[in-house]
């Protein structure tokens, strides 16, 4: 049995990041960003409510935790931002 391969997210924060598997937070990350460039900006609690509308049936988790994951993940690697001084937040591409 192989061992699926890991990932240890970053946190904006310096935060300690999680070990996650790298397939599912390629699969996470690959629908945010794509949500993001269509979108330009989104807050973040309508990209959730998208992420797990359409990823829920078949994403093996809790889409809204890794969600939170991989979007702290990505604005520590500087690929998106949190757009300061908005309320609710939002994030847009960097």
């Amino acid at each position: 049995m192989t061992i699926p391969a890991k990932i240890l997210t970053l946190h904006p924060q310096g935060k300690k990041g999680v070990n996650i598997h790298k397939s599912k937070y390629e699969n996470i990350k690959t629908f945010l960003i794509k949500i993001i460039e269509v979108q330009h900006e989104i807050t973040y609690k309508a990209l959730n409510k998208k992420a797990i509308e359409e990823l829920s049936k078949t994403f093996d988790g809790k889409v809204g935790w890794y969600v939170v994951t991989v979007k702290l993940d990505l604005e520590a690697r500087g690929i998106i931002e949190r757009i300061p001084k908005t309320s609710p937040h939002k994030v847009r591409m960097k």
